[in-house]
C-alpha cells in the first residue's frame, strides 16, 4: 500500500469516525430533546383533564353542562394523535376514560409510584407512543390518578427527516474528505516523488548531482533534502580521496618499482661486471625495496587507522612513556638530529587509546620535524603539556617552513610541499597522523611560515 493511500484512508477512517460520533450526538440530543418536549405537554393535558373531570362531576346534575363537558374533551383529544386520557379513583378503578382507540389498562405497580412520587412517566412503548399519569388531588373525591397518552407524530417525521439528512451528509463528507485527502496527500509527497527520481540519476560515476531544494527548508521535506545533499557531499569526497588515494600511491609504487626493475634489466644486460659494480647494484635494488617497503607499511597504517573505533583495541596510554619510545626509536632514524623533550609540570599524561597506532602518530610528526630541520641544522622541540579540557603534543622544528597555500593540502596523502621536493618522503606522515587521532577523538593542527618553521600540536581530549 502507498504512503498516499495509507494517508487518505487513515485521515479519512479519523474524519468519518468524528462525524459519525457528532451525527449520532445531534440526533440523541434532538431526540431527548422531543421527548421532553412531548413529555412535558402530556403533563399539562392530565391536569386539564383533572381540571374538567372534577368540574364535571361537581355539575353532574346539569345534562347540558355534561353534554357540553364531553365535547370539549372530544375536541382536546383530535389535537394529537391517538391520544386518550383516564382518570382512575383512590381504589384504582378506572372512572373516566375519553379518548382515541381501545383502551389500556395502566399497570397496578406504576398507578402505585405515581401516587407516591405525583407523576411519574410510563416506559415508553413502540412507535413513539408515551404514557404519563399525575396525581390529582381534590378535597372532596381524594386523590385522583390521571393518566394521558398519545403518540409522537410529529417526532417521528422530523426524527425521520433528520436521520435522512444526517446520513446524507455523512457520506457528502466522507466522500469529500477522502478526495480531498488523496489530493492533499498526493501534493504533500510531490516532493518525495521527486527526490526519488532525482536519486535514481545519482550514480558512482557521478555523485556531483545534488537534490533540488523547493519550498520550506524548515519542514521535514527540506530537511531530508537537506540531510542527503550533505551525505552526497561526504561520499563525492571519500570517492574523490579514494581515486586520489589510489592514483598518487600507484604513482609512489611505481617509483621504487622502476627504479629496482631497471637496476636489475642493466645488470642482466652485460654478463661479466665487477664485483664492486654488483655490490652497486644490490645496494640500489635494497634501498629501493626498503623504500618499497616502507611505502607498503605506510599504507597499511593509513588504513588501519580508517577502520572503525570500536574495532581497534583501546587502552590506557601513557603519553610520557610513549614519547620517549618515539625519541629512542627516531635517534636510530636520524642519530644527528637534537630533540629536546619537555614533559611540563603535569603528574599524569594519560590517555585512552591504542599505543602501536599512537606511536606510530608521534613518530612521524617527530620524524617530519628531524627531517626538514636536518638542513639547516636546527633543534626539535617536542613539549607535553596539559590543559583544563585536553592534552597536548608541540613539536616544533626550525626547517624551511610552509606557504599559506600548502598548509591547506599537508594533510592530503601523498602531498609533498615545494620546500620538501628534496627530502626523502611520501608525504604520508601528516595524513597518517591526522586519522589516527581522528580515531581517538582528537586533532591535529599545523601553522607555519616561510623560513620561521613548523609547529605541529596533536592533542587529545582529556579523559573523563
Amino acid at each position: 500500500m502507498s504512503i498516499r493511500l495509507r494517508l487518505a484512508l487513515q485521515f479519512g477512517s479519523i474524519l468519518a469516525v468524528t462525524l459519525l460520533l457528532f451525527a449520532l450526538v445531534i440526533y440523541f440530543a434532538t431526540q431527548q430533546s422531543r421527548r421532553n418536549e412531548f413529555t412535558q405537554s402530556l403533563f399539562k393535558r392530565t391536569l386539564v383533564v383533572g381540571h374538567a373531570y372534577v368540574a364535571g362531576q361537581e355539575g353532574r346534575a346539569d345534562a347540558g353542562e355534561e353534554a357540553s363537558y364531553r365535547r370539549y374533551l372530544r375536541q382536546l383529544y383530535r389535537t394529537l394523535p391517538a391520544e386518550q386520557g383516564r382518570v382512575y379513583d383512590a381504589n384504582n378503578h378506572l372512572v373516566f376514560r375519553e379518548g382515541q382507540g381501545a383502551a389500556r389498562p395502566a399497570p397496578p405497580a406504576w398507578l402505585a409510584e405515581v401516587r407516591r412520587t405525583g407523576q411519574a412517566v410510563l416506559e415508553p412503548e413502540t412507535n413513539y407512543h408515551e404514557t404519563v399519569g399525575l396525581l390529582y388531588r381534590d378535597a372532596r373525591m381524594g386523590p385522583l390518578v390521571v393518566v394521558a397518552s398519545s403518540v409522537d407524530e410529529d417526532s417521528r417525521q422530523q426524527l425521520d427527516e433528520l436521520r435522512r439528512l444526517l446520513a446524507l451528509g455523512f457520506l457528502v463528507a466522507v466522500a469529500a474528505a477522502g478526495a480531498g485527502s488523496w489530493f492533499f496527500a498526493g501534493r504533500a509527497l510531490r516532493p518525495l516523488r521527486r527526490m526519488v527520481r532525482e536519486v535514481d540519476g545519482i550514480t558512482a560515476t557521478d555523485l556531483s548531482q545534488r537534490l533540488t531544494r523547493t519550498g520550506e527548508t524548515t519542514d521535514e521535506i527540506g530537511l531530508l533534502t537537506q540531510r542527503f545533499n550533505r551525505l552526497l557531499d561526504r561520499l563525492e569526497a571519500a570517492f574523490v580521496g579514494q581515486r586520489t588515494f589510489v592514483r598518487d600511491a600507484s604513482h609512489e609504487l611505481r617509483t621504487p618499482l622502476t627504479a629496482l626493475i631497471g637496476e636489475l634489466e642493466v645488470s642482466l644486460l652485460q654478463a661479466e661486471r665487477p664485483p664492486a659494480e654488483y655490490r652497486r647494484v644490490l645496494q640500489s635494488t635494497l634501498d629501493s625495496a626498503r623504500q618499497l617497503n616502507s611505502l607498503t607499511n605506510g599504507l597499511l597504517q593509513i588504513a588501519r587507522a580508517s577502520d572503525d573505533p570500536s574495532q581497534v583495541p583501546m587502552a590506557a596510554v601513557s603519553l610520557d612513556d610513549l614519547l620517549l619510545q618515539a625519541h629512542e626509536q627516531l635517534l636510530r632514524r636520524h642519530p644527528t638530529c637534537r630533540v629536546d623533550l619537555d614533559f611540563g609540570e603535569a603528574e599524569s599524561f594519560i590517555v585512552r587509546g591504542n599505543e602501536a597506532l599512537l606511536l606510530s602518530a608521534v613518530l612521524n610528526v617527530l620524524d617530519n620535524a628531524c627531517k626538514f630541520s636536518k638542513a639547516t641544522g636546527g633543534t626539535v622541540t617536542a613539549t607535553l603539556a596539559r590543559r583544563r579540557k585536553h592534552l597536548s603534543l608541540l613539536v616544533s622544528d626550525e626547517g624551511p617552513g610552509l606557504s599559506a597555500a600548502d598548509l591547506q593540502q599537508v594533510f592530503v596523502p601523498f602531498f609533498r610541499a615545494a620546500s620538501a621536493r628534496a627530502v626523502p618522503g611520501h608525504g604520508i606522515g601528516l595524513p597518517l597522523a591526522a586519522r589516527i587521532m581522528a580515531l581517538h577523538g582528537g586533532t591535529v593542527r599545523v601553522e607555519s611560515e616561510p623560513g620561521q618553521g613548523t609547529q605541529v600540536w596533536l592533542e587529545w581530549p582529556v579523559p573523563v
